[in-house]
């Protein structure tokens, strides 16, 4: 499909029913990377020659992130799982006002528009909102790279004076560890900025070595030592393929969906050495070991669920977005687990509709604690951000009865082809239209 600058009309969303008790098994393959994907989108928009993403996810982000780019000028082709970029012959300094508000990207965009033309406009971010995520780094980089930011009641502008971008120095570092999207802002201003550039503190996540990686591999000279991430910005970057990683939290979800109903799983896409070292120690800790084979994953129980007492953390600790899927497999596990989460203030969105459905779950600040073995029962629950209403899938695939979920727009836009795969597995799942359409 080729993208014209125009906004993504917002389809009704998806009523899920779910009939849960059956046991999880078989094989299936994960998607391109959500969170990698939509931060190499922003990256192609820096190149000089056609870029070819490989292997991305089939999801509202996607299509999203496509019109956003083509409202800059670029020109960008999706079919498939293959996203071709080629830059525009002008480059519209704005990242559109409406389209920007529905992913959380927004500012990584931004910044690599104002790469590209030395001024932008833009909305503040949209994503889950699951607590306050700030952008205070993303627009500390934005300055430090000389341009000046102010805002308004719309949103924000960034403009660099005559010289354009200048090399920098800036730290990453917040109260809950590393900015993951401020050092891939960072990091696309400084791969445009003539001269060496500093990033101090900078995030080691998946989504930002892959894109350090990306734009190795097209010419940007880039170094990491123990005072940050060092670039040397350049006037061309070239273009080429690029294939997007399988997706880690996709994998994860999978995991912990086939584990909470007792059955088994082989993942295709993915390795074991994909999956972050805390994400595996939990799960075998909790009873779900994993071991590899040639390009997959495969999972088996080795006993009923156990407890665990766990805490999120930056890579290569347990992804915070694998948390709210952890809480509702935990449910399933003989005794009492702690998840702490160490990445933001609190998430715990998911903690109400897990009761609903019979669970014994409570927070304290970042800690949430969940007593199993719980009995869940079917209910109907609605979810607002990817992650939770992913947990609330999972506990309807262990629940005794057919639940209703509401709030699957937010799941289409982190997963492609997840209820399709839940399916394949043997999950016994119908979609309906919703009759109002999710903002």
């Amino acid at each position: 499909m080729t993208y014209s600058p125009a906004p993504v009309a917002v389809t009704n969303d998806m009523v899920v029913q779910v009939t849960g008790g059956r046991p999880l098994e078989g094989r299936i393959t994960v998607q391109g990377s959500k969170n990698v994907a939509l931060h190499l989108y922003a990256a192609s928009l820096l190149t000089d020659a056609p870029v070819m993403l490989l292997g991305v996810p089939l999801i509202l982000d996607t299509d999203v992130c496509a019109q956003i780019i083509a409202h800059t000028g670029a020109w960008v082709d999706v079919t498939g799982s293959q996203f071709l970029v080629g830059p525009g012959t002008r480059v519209r300094p704005e990242v559109h006002q409406e389209l920007g508000r529905r992913v959380r990207t927004t500012c990584v965009l931004a910044a690599a528009v104002l790469a590209r033309c030395g001024q932008v406009t833009f909305p503040h971010p949209g994503g889950d909102a699951f607590c306050p995520r700030l952008i205070d780094r993303h627009l500390a980089a934005m300055e430090a790279a000389g341009a000046k930011v102010s805002m308004d009641g719309t949103g924000m502008r960034a403009r660099c004076g005559p010289g354009g971008l200048r090399p920098f120095t800036v730290d990453m570092a917040t109260p809950y560890g590393p900015s993951l999207g401020a050092t891939v802002t960072a990091l696309l201003l400084a791969a445009r900025a003539p001269g060496a550039s500093l990033i101090t503190s900078p995030s080691r996540e998946p989504e930002v070595t892959e894109t350090v990686r990306f734009l190795a591999e097209r010419g940007v000279s880039i170094d990491w030592d123990s005072s940050g991430l060092h670039v040397t910005g350049t006037d061309r970057i070239d273009g080429g393929a690029f294939a997007v990683a399988g997706d880690r939290i996709e994998a994860a979800t999978m995991i912990m969906a086939a584990a909470m109903t007792g059955g088994r799983l082989r993942l295709g896409g993915i390795t074991t050495a994909g999956l972050p070292q805390g994400l595996t120690t939990t799960l075998a800790r909790a009873g779900v070991p994993l071991t590899g084979g040639p390009g997959e994953i495969r999972m088996s129980l080795d006993g009923p669920l156990r407890a665990v007492e766990t805490a999120t953390g930056p890579h290569p600790g347990l992804p915070t977005d694998t948390a709210p899927q952890l809480a509702a497999m935990l449910t399933q596990a003989h005794g009492t687990s702690l998840i702490t989460e160490r990445v933001y203030p609190q998430r715990d969105t998911h903690l109400e509709g897990l009761a609903a459905f019979g669970a014994e779950v409570s927070s304290r600040g970042p800690a949430i604690r969940v007593h199993g073995t719980a009995r869940l029962r079917a209910t109907h629950v609605t979810a607002a951000d990817i992650r939770a209403v992913t947990a609330l899938l999972l506990a309807g695939l262990a629940a005794e009865g057919t639940s209703t979920i509401r709030g699957i727009y937010h799941l289409r836009r982190g997963y492609g082809h997840l209820l399709s795969n839940l399916a394949t597995l043997g999950a016994h799942i119908t979609t309906i239209p919703e009759a109002n359409p999710c903002p």
